[in-house]
């Protein structure tokens, strides 16, 4: 995830990009960690054995990570 540039048609590519979309795969604690630290907004779904864990832990399960239903226009 540091590595992350986004190109631009002039000047070097940025390093901070306004949203992250991933798949299921990148919904580690250490990745939205890492995204919220720089400012990142991320669109990364929670997988089902992740969300299932949490609700059998009930109130000590914590609140599930925040989930932009992006829709690409």
């Amino acid at each position: 995830m540091a590595a992350i540039r986004v190109p631009r048609a002039t000047g070097r590519p940025r390093t901070r990009p306004d949203m992250v979309l991933a798949d299921k795969a990148y919904s580690s604690r250490a990745i939205r960690h890492h995204l919220r630290r720089r400012g990142i907004r991320a669109v990364i779904p929670v997988p089902a054995d992740q969300a299932a864990h949490r609700r059998r832990r009930g109130s000590r399960g914590g609140r599930p990570p925040a989930f932009d239903n992006y829709s690409h226009p």
